[in-house]
């Protein structure tokens, strides 16, 4: 004959249940303690670079598209090598057209550059601190021994030999 079905579980009277419901419940509270974002790596750097690097190329090719045609009026010549393009518009072209790509990489790069350090706290792994730079609360450094003094020997060349 059948037992009749019950409303609670078998896992209710498991050892192994009890264990599992106590391990999950200490995860919890162990995650609740725990800060909720990892701090970002060198991937995430490199991703935020390469990205950056696009998007100012892409910006940069425009803005300098931008600039040739308000200052000449004209488009940009599209092939300094073309016969038709004069050499000062080529070489004015690849001047002003250099200058504001580097520009504006530069530009977005330490955009990128800051937002992660506002962000993290941290420089982006691989920079490292400038050695000209100095913190607020540095002391200037202390020499720790007099320069030597000369002496007043008069030095004679190999070849004259003191002659």
């Amino acid at each position: 004959m059948r037992r009749p079905h019950r409303r609670t579980t078998r896992t209710e009277t498991r050892p192994v249940a009890k264990k599992k419901a106590k391990h999950s419940e200490q995860l919890l509270a162990e995650a609740a303690t725990t800060p909720k974002t990892k701090a970002p790596g060198k991937s995430t750097w490199r991703l935020m670079d390469r990205g950056s690097s696009i998007v100012a190329g892409l910006l940069a090719q425009r803005a300098s598209v931008l600039a040739w045609r308000a200052v000449t009026g004209k488009k940009p010549p599209s092939s300094g090598r073309h016969p038709d393009v004069t050499t000062g518009e080529a070489v004015a072209w690849a001047v002003v057209g250099g200058a504001i790509i580097e520009l504006v990489k530069v530009g977005v790069r330490r955009g990128t550059a800051n937002y992660w350090v506002r962000s993290t706290g941290q420089l982006p792994p691989g920079m490292k601190p400038l050695e000209n730079s100095v913190p607020d609360n540095a002391k200037e450094p202390v020499l720790a021994d007099p320069a030597p003094e000369r002496s007043t020997k008069k030095k004679v060349s190999r070849r004259s030999r003191g002659r």
